[in-house]
């Protein structure tokens, strides 16, 4: 007779540390499992607790209150289907990052974590100790192991696995999203299902933590490589896969394949579930932000209107003797596209108090940056006065060329709480407008069609903080700078390098100091959505002070 197993896989969002509400989706999903007899309910990595949870681990009570919850969790289902769930757990003075099986009411097997990864977000060796590897536990007909996230992208787990009995591979994850990362990822799985001739499940976490965006789109693949199911991204799935067994092993029968969208819908999708879950799982409802007319506040709206609803979303333009009538006119057209609050309230009174009130210290000086920067900075205590009196998070609405180089004010256009498009340089911004413009989807809250006009694409950026100021009076041109900055950054590329690509060596230089120079403003400034490799925060990490500078090639 022909064997069989069915696993339920439960691709699911958690709340960091909220281990109730973790533990009651996870149950839901165990209903469903033991509604169809399902032999096993496969959580992701880290489920219990949330990922990433960082020195959190370290704190005894916090693993101590996990297992007491985890312990309760398994009596309250013993008379179903087995469960696998992850969560950190402390032996002695070690804490390990483990996939607990949870059968008949107990915990019945414990995989330990052995590969932590120690790159880009990760330093899990700075919290978690490396575990010894694990032998296959039996679920119904079948031995499974389970090589947790990093120790399937290595050859040696998975191969002991198969060579102690493993007959089917099923791997827990919580791998967050970059531009490209799923078919790195696939490709790799792809690798360990023919080196060891078994099938596997690759089951990921998804939802928004911080910067991080857990993408889901977890598969299972028969030997061979063949794909025999595909979960969507971004969203929360269960599903039931079934598994056979004939004379040449475990093969999995085919079920449903979600179509994967392309990078440019992916990036916005994650803008979007972002910011979405960073206000859910923090507790805010409502945001507002400065929206001056130009395209990065458009975009910033745009997101947060298709994450919110406009409802839940207020604009203020606040403008100044330098403000053109045709920024007036944008904002209130970008606002009346979205359907959201829309306010004006001008910085004239309030700036010529201030510059009253230094004109004595500063008399004699000429004027310079320092002015323009008042006026940023009595922008930013107006939005986080209204964030204070009204309970809505401020956004911050400055692009990943402009982070890069210093291009905004610290305390001023800098002030918020999150920044959505923080990993997205300029040029990008501009396309991803463009995308937004043409495409509407199911999971935006915000309307169709043409939600920023087309002149706010177009016309040439400016802060307007003096008379006739373009972006390129003190940048060289977004084209260009990008060049240059995806060279020394994602690529971590030379001055020499960059000229031998055709960048004038001088601009090179000049970006080049702008960038070292801006590390102090991007330690102080909000969070935003990870979207590359080379995002600011964990993936690129370097010091304030700093006097080298690649010199080179003269």
């Amino acid at each position: 007779m022909t064997e069989k197993l069915r696993l339920t896989l439960a691709q699911l969002n958690p709340a960091l540390g909220d281990f109730a509400g973790n533990l009651a989706k996870a149950r839901d999903a165990w209903t469903q499992a033991k509604a169809v007899d399902s032999d096993m309910l496969v959580l992701p990595e880290m489920f219990l607790t949330g990922y990433q949870a960082q020195d959190l681990v370290q704190k005894p009570a916090f693993t101590a209150d996990a297992l007491v919850k985890l312990q309760a969790f398994a009596a309250d289902c013993s008379d179903g289907p087995a469960i696998g769930i992850g969560l950190p757990m402390r032996e002695g003075d070690k804490v390990y990052n483990c996939y607990a099986i949870l059968k008949g009411g107990k915990v019945a097997n414990i995989i330990r974590k052995h590969h932590l990864p120690n790159y880009k977000v990760f330093d899990e060796p700075r919290t978690f100790s490396n575990g010894e590897m694990s032998g296959p536990y039996t679920i119904g007909p079948a031995r499974i192991g389970s090589p947790i996230c990093e120790d399937a992208w290595y050859e040696d787990v998975c191969e002991t696995l198969e060579e102690t009995g493993a007959e089917i591979l099923v791997s827990p994850n919580a791998s967050p999203y970059y531009r490209g990362k799923f078919e790195k990822r696939i490709n790799t799985m792809v690798a360990r299902v023919i080196e060891t001739g078994l099938p596997m499940v690759y089951l990921n976490l998804i939802g928004g933590q911080d910067d991080q965006v857990f993408d889901g789109g977890s598969f299972v693949l028969n030997p061979g490589g063949e794909l025999a199911l595909q979960l969507p991204l971004f969203d929360e799935a269960i599903e039931h896969v079934d598994f056979t067994q004939g004379d040449d092993g475990w093969r999995a029968i085919h079920g449903p394949k979600a179509r994967f969208p392309d990078e440019w819908e992916q990036d916005y999708h994650v803008m979007v579930t972002a910011l979405r879950d960073y206000m859910a799982k923090t507790g805010f409802k409502k945001v507002l932000l400065g929206l001056s007319g130009g395209i990065d506040s458009a975009i910033v709206a745009t997101i947060a209107v298709d994450a919110l609803g406009a409802e839940n979303v207020r604009c203020v333009m606040m403008p100044s003797e330098y403000t053109s009538q045709e920024s007036l006119d944008d904002a209130v057209a970008v606002a009346d596209a979205l359907g959201c609050q829309y306010h004006n309230v001008p910085i004239s009174e309030g700036r010529d108090a201030i510059t009253n009130t230094l004109a004595p210290m500063f008399e004699g000086l000429d004027a310079d940056v320092t002015e323009e920067n008042i006026q940023s900075r009595l922008r930013g205590l107006l939005l986080m006065a209204m964030s204070n009196k009204f309970g809505e998070m401020l956004l911050t609405t400055g692009n990943k060329s402009e982070v890069a180089v210093g291009y905004a004010t610290i305390y001023g256009d800098m002030a918020g709480g999150y920044n959505p498009i923080k990993d997205v340089y300029k040029m990008r911004v501009f396309e991803s407008c463009r995308w937004r413009n043409k495409n509407h989807r199911d999971w935006m809250m915000g309307p169709k069609g043409v939600v920023i006009p087309v002149n706010v694409i177009d016309k040439p950026p400016t802060a307007e903080l003096r008379d006739d100021q373009k972006d390129s009076d003190s940048l060289p041109e977004y084209e260009v700078l990008d060049g240059i900055l995806e060279m020394l950054m994602d690529q971590d590329a030379s001055v020499a390098d960059c000229v031998a690509a055709g960048y004038d060596r001088n601009t090179v230089k000049r970006v080049e100091h702008l960038l070292y120079i801006s590390e102090y403003k991007r330690f102080q400034s909000a969070p935003g959505a990870r979207l590359s490799l080379k995002a600011f925060w964990l993936d690129r990490r370097y010091p304030i002070v700093n006097r080298w500078r690649d010199e080179g090639q003269k």
